[in-house]
């Protein structure tokens, strides 16, 4: 595996994020390196509060949060609050997902592989999860004290806390989750794959067989993950260009017409692309 990725792609303003708060990405052990990312630490100390904004990528994240004014996005009963902190299992967001921070806090993430979440938790389908926060306690035996990861000043020490507790859950090589993660990747690197049909006949599968697969270990069906990996490029052309030629665009990233595109934008991101831009 190559070191975390330097990309910003689903971070809208990304710029004025790293501004507020303090963003890092450190590689996890290599033994969960075939099934992770990587790890993300965020922490902050504001004067104002700050909305960060995220159009997600097709993975589940494992979150331990800790917010000092008693500030709890959290959408379910936590019997760790305040200073201890808490963990949660969020599975693939399928809207604009964003978060008001506040104070001060502190993050250590886990964003699995699009497909690599189901060796963690092979009894249930990766699709269970998708659209939901769930305390940790409800998908992991044993759960992980939030205090154990977010208590360390130092950060290698957070970075060890998680390796110590994914190993312990002791996933296991699946050859299903080992397709479903390369298909994903095929999806994200190569744009000329741009339909469903076109994924499945590379891959020797019915078009019914690689949606199975992907409910099954990605959590969204392959169209959605197509379609949320372009409008990552789009969100990225619309902060980086000062013009973009929208129709051009379009057909670069296999959309029928530029009026497709704008919608699935405006639906994805909360506002029409030129809105965005201009923004």
């Amino acid at each position: 595996m190559a070191a975390p990725r330097r990309d910003t792609r689903g971070i809208v303003d990304a710029p004025e994020l790293f501004n507020q708060v303090r963003f890092r990405r450190r590689e996890p052990a290599p033994e969960l390196r075939p099934y992770l990312e990587h790890y993300w630490l965020m922490d902050w100390d504001l004067s104002e509060p700050y909305a960060s904004h995220l159009v997600p990528h097709p993975s589940v994240n494992l979150v331990f949060q800790r917010y000092a004014d008693d500030l709890s996005p959290a959408p379910f009963d936590v019997e760790e609050t305040g200073d201890a902190g808490f963990a949660e299992v969020s599975g693939i967001g399928l809207g604009l997902f964003t978060q008001k921070l506040a104070g001060r806090g502190r993050v250590c993430g886990v964003q699995f592989r699009p497909g690599g979440f189901r060796p963690f938790a092979p009894g249930r389908p990766v699709a269970e999860w998708t659209g939901r926060r769930l305390p940790v306690a409800e998908v992991f035996a044993p759960p992980a004290p939030a205090s154990a990861v977010l208590d360390p000043a130092e950060e290698d020490a957070r970075v060890a806390a998680l390796d110590r507790y994914l190993l312990a859950l002791g996933p296991e090589p699946d050859p299903q989750a080992a397709r479903a993660m390369a298909l994903v990747e095929l999806v994200r690197t190569d744009r000329t794959v741009r339909r469903v049909d076109e994924l499945a006949r590379a891959e020797g599968l019915s078009p019914r067989s690689l949606q199975r697969l992907f409910a099954a270990y990605v959590g969204v069906g392959p169209k959605w993950v197509i379609l949320r990996y372009r409008i990552h490029e789009a969100l990225e052309r619309a902060e980086s260009e000062r013009r973009v030629d929208w129709a051009a665009l379009a057909a670069e990233l296999g959309y029928s017409d530029q009026a497709h595109l704008i919608r699935d934008f405006t639906s994805t991101v909360g506002a029409p692309p030129t809105a965005f831009a201009a923004r």
